[in-house]
C-alpha cells in the first residue's frame, strides 16, 4: 500500500465534502437574507446533489478511458469556489448555477480519486478505501462547523472561506502529478505485461450490488435525517439530547469504516456486509421497541458502527465486479446509488407526516433483512480471467 498517496486523497476528499457538508448549513442565512420558500432553498441542495449524482458515472468512464489527475485539482476548485460564491449573489438562479457548478467539481473529484486509491492500495484495497470514505465523512461534519463560524462572523461573505482551503489542496495535488501518473503507468504496464486475456466483468453482479448499495443508502438517510426528530418527539428528549444521539451515530461509524475495511480485506467483502446487515436486522427491532433514551442512546453506538462497516466493502466490491471500469463503478457506487437512496428520504417523511415518527423509523427497521437476502445472492468479488 503506498500510504503516502492514500493518505493525499483521503485528505482531498476530506476537503471536496466539507463543500457538501456545508451547503445545508447556509440555506438558513440565504433564507433570513434573500426571503426564499423552504421549497426554494432545499431545491438548492438538491440542484447540488443531482449534478453530482448524475455526472459522477461520466466522470467515472472518462477517467476509466484516459486518467488525467489534473481532473482532481479541477474538481477541487469547481467544489469550492461554486458554493464558496454563493454568498456574493443576490440572484437566485445565479445561486442555483452555483450549486450545480459545485456538485459537477464534487462529481470530477470522487471517481477518479477512488479509482487511484484502488492502484494505490495493493493487496489491501478495503482497508484503504475505508481511509478514503473517512476523509468524506470527516469533510461533511467539518463542513457546517467551518460555515456557520464564518457566516456569523462575516455574514454571507463569509462562504469565500470555503474557496481557501480547496486551493491549497488543489495546490498540494498539483505538486504530486507525476507520482500519480506514475502510479496509472505501473498499473497499465502490469495489465499488458501480464500477456492475460482482459479480466471478466459481472455486470448482473454490479447491479444486483448497487441495489445493495441503495438499500445501505436509504437506511441511512432514513436514521441520519429523522434520528433528531425521533429523540424529540418520541423519546420526548432535547434538541440538544437529538443532536447528541447524531453525533454519536456519525462518530461511531467513522470507527465502523475502519473497522469493516480492515474486515474485509480478511475475510472478505461479502462476508462483512452480510454482518452489517444482519446485525442491523437484530439491533433495530430492539432500537424501536425501548422508550428509554439512555439505553437508546447506546444503541447508536453499535448501529452507527455495524452501518458504516460496510461502506469500503460495497465500494471494492464493485470495483472487482467491474475491474476493467474502476472508475464508472466508482462513479455509480459512490454517486448514483447513494443519491437514490437519499431521494427515498422524502417519502420516509411523508410515511412520518401520516403515521407517525415511529412507524417510520420501524419502517426503515424493516429494509436490512430484504437487504441481507439480495446480499446474499452476491458471488465473491474474486477477480477471474475472462
Amino acid at each position: 500500500m503506498n500510504k503516502r498517496l492514500i493518505w493525499l486523497l483521503s485528505s482531498g476528499h476530506l476537503v471536496t465534502d466539507i463543500n457538501q457538508g456545508a451547503l445545508p448549513a447556509i440555506l438558513p442565512f440565504l433564507i433570513a437574507s434573500y426571503d426564499l420558500s423552504y421549497t426554494a432553498a432545499a431545491s438548492i441542495v438538491f440542484a447540488a446533489n443531482v449534478s453530482s449524482s448524475i455526472v459522477q458515472p461520466i466522470f467515472g468512464h472518462a477517467a476509466d478511458k484516459f486518467s488525467k489527475p489534473w481532473l482532481l485539482s479541477i474538481g477541487l476548485i469547481l467544489a469550492g469556489s461554486g458554493i464558496g460564491m454563493t454568498g456574493l449573489c443576490t440572484n437566485y438562479p445565479l445561486i442555483m448555477m452555483l450549486a450545480i457548478i459545485s456538485g459537477i467539481g464534487i462529481a470530477a473529484y470522487h471517481p477518479e480519486a477512488a479509482r487511484l486509491v484502488n492502484f494505490a492500495a495493493g493487496h489491501q484495497k478495503n482497508t484503504a478505501m475505508s481511509f478514503f470514505g473517512v476523509g468524506g465523512t470527516v469533510g461533511f461534519t467539518i463542513g457546517p462547523l467551518l460555515i456557520t463560524t464564518a457566516l456569523l462572523q462575516w455574514g454571507l461573505n463569509g462562504t469565500l472561506l470555503l474557496i481557501l482551503p480547496v486551493s491549497i489542496m488543489a495546490i498540494v495535488m498539483t505538486t504530486q502529478f507525476p507520482q500519480l501518473k506514475q502510479l496509472t503507468a505501473i498499473k497499465t504496464d502490469q495489465t499488458k505485461g501480464s500477456g492475460s486475456p482482459p479480466k471478466e466483468e459481472n455486470w448482473w453482479a454490479f447491479i444486483r450490488l448497487t441495489v445493495v448499495i441503495i438499500g445501505r443508502s436509504i437506511i441511512f438517510y432514513g436514521l441520519n435525517t429523522f434520528i433528531p426528530i425521533y429523540w424529540i418527539h418520541h423519546l420526548n428528549q432535547s434538541k440538544v439530547m437529538g443532536s447528541l444521539a447524531l453525533t454519536i451515530f456519525a462518530g461511531s461509524g467513522i470507527l465502523g469504516n475502519l473497522t469493516g475495511g480492515k474486515l474485509a480485506d480478511r475475510w472478505g467483502q461479502k462476508k462483512v456486509i452480510l454482518s452489517g446487515f444482519l446485525g442491523l436486522t437484530l439491533l433495530l427491532p430492539i432500537f424501536i421497541s425501548i422508550d428509554t433514551a439512555p439505553m437508546a442512546l447506546f444503541l447508536m453506538i453499535p448501529i452507527g458502527f455495524i452501518l458504516y462497516s460496510t461502506y469500503s466493502p460495497s465500494i471494492v466490491m464493485g470495483q472487482n465486479f467491474l475491474p476493467n471500469r474502476v472508475g464508472l463503478s466508482s462513479g455509480i457506487t459512490l454517486g448514483l446509488a447513494i443519491s437514490i437512496g437519499g431521494a427515498a428520504t422524502p417519502v420516509i417523511g411523508r410515511i412520518a407526516d401520516l403515521y407517525g415518527i415511529w412507524f417510520a423509523i420501524a419502517l426503515v427497521a424493516c429494509l436490512p433483512i430484504l437487504f441481507f437476502a439480495v446480499t446474499m445472492s452476491l458471488p465473491e468479488s474474486t477477480i477471474k480471467k475472462a
